[in-house]
């Protein structure tokens, strides 16, 4: 063989592996973080308001992960009051995973039941009223 077809088989060998490139990144799930992640962004400054009042509170909420569960316990602060809100098990790698709750709760305790094969880093995000108040809290967990 000589150099001619040598030199023509490598270049041909890294068209070919550009073109497969090309195919396999063409065919990668891609899944956007919201749809609607314009309107969402002109609304951050009241989650960062909201994250603030949070932060205020006098003991920070507690996520433990048990029997396929994990289970929110809310700051003394919210003794006795109605507690009403949103958790959202945020998936980053797969929009599928993610998991939507709305609960209610007076007695600063509340949980969420995970899905069969939720394996991997999630976020939860939980938002709640209480007494006109909102509140917002964030936090990545490992399952």
């Amino acid at each position: 063989m000589n150099w001619g077809y040598k030199i023509l088989f490598v270049y041909l060998a890294f068209v070919a592996g550009i073109v497969f490139m090309v195919v396999k990144s063409s065919n990668q799930k891609m899944d956007l973080v919201t749809t609607d992640y314009y309107a969402k962004e002109l609304k951050y400054q009241d989650k960062i308001d909201e994250a603030k009042r949070t932060s205020a509170l006098s003991k920070e909420i507690a996520c433990t992960i048990a029997d396929d569960k994990i289970s929110i316990l809310f700051p003394k602060d919210f003794e006795g009051k109605n507690i009403a809100g949103d958790i959202l098990l945020y998936c980053p790698s797969d929009e599928g995973k993610d998991v939507a709750q709305k609960f209610a709760t007076q007695d600063l305790t509340t949980a969420i039941s995970l899905p069969a094969k939720s394996k991997g880093l999630y976020e939860i995000h939980i938002s709640w009223v209480v007494d006109g108040n909102n509140y917002y809290y964030q936090k990545k967990i490992l399952i």
